[in-house]
């Protein structure tokens, strides 16, 4: 199952369109490209596309677009000027089904997939590179906090949206050393 752009998506490919101009971009979970296609757009030098799922990746070739099947970093190599995320960052809810929870949860708490990314990201980045993810009202925040304290990032509020039911959030992420941000 691929998934399709919804809020989120798209709250996070106005920033990323912002940001690209002459940049190494990488699109972790890239699904069906939106993300990767906003980096072009915004005048990337160069994008890669990574999802871990061979639908989605086919997908993406046939859109002429960098792509490798990884599971977050596994697959990569280099770094980047800006690595941009929209996980999956709901908790997990036993009414949904297997296929959506794929690509919805973000684990048990909703925050586990986050910290899966935080912990290696900072390797793929370049100085003074940055990280766009989006986060939800519904992911636990403490201990993506921790996390970043602990590998001395810092982040900023590029972009907010209300829904219905969440607050989406999109953050900026850099190292506190290049950064005056929180």
């Amino acid at each position: 199952m691929i998934y399709e752009p919804a809020e989120d998506s798209k709250l996070l490919a106005k920033i990323v369109r912002k940001y690209s101009k002459g940049k190494k971009f990488l699109d972790i979970g890239a699904g069906s490209g939106v993300q990767s296609d906003a980096a072009i757009t915004g005048g990337a030098e160069r994008v890669i596309a990574i999802d871990i799922d061979p639908e989605a990746v086919k997908s993406l070739r046939l859109k002429g677009l960098n792509a490798i099947e990884s599971d977050l970093f596994s697959e990569v190599d280099g770094k980047f000027d800006i690595i941009a995320f929209n996980p999956p960052y709901l908790p997990s809810d036993k009414r949904e089904d297997e296929e959506s929870k794929r690509i919805t949860t973000g684990g048990e708490k909703g925050d586990e997939m986050v910290l899966k990314f935080l912990e290696k990201a900072p390797i793929y980045l370049d100085k003074n590179g940055i990280i766009l993810i989006v986060l939800s009202s519904l992911t636990p925040k403490k201990r993506i906090l921790e996390m970043m304290k602990r590998q001395g990032m810092r982040f900023d509020i590029e972009a907010q949206q209300n829904l219905f039911f969440e607050k989406l959030e999109v953050w900026k992420i850099t190292s506190s050393r290049s950064s005056t941000s929180r």
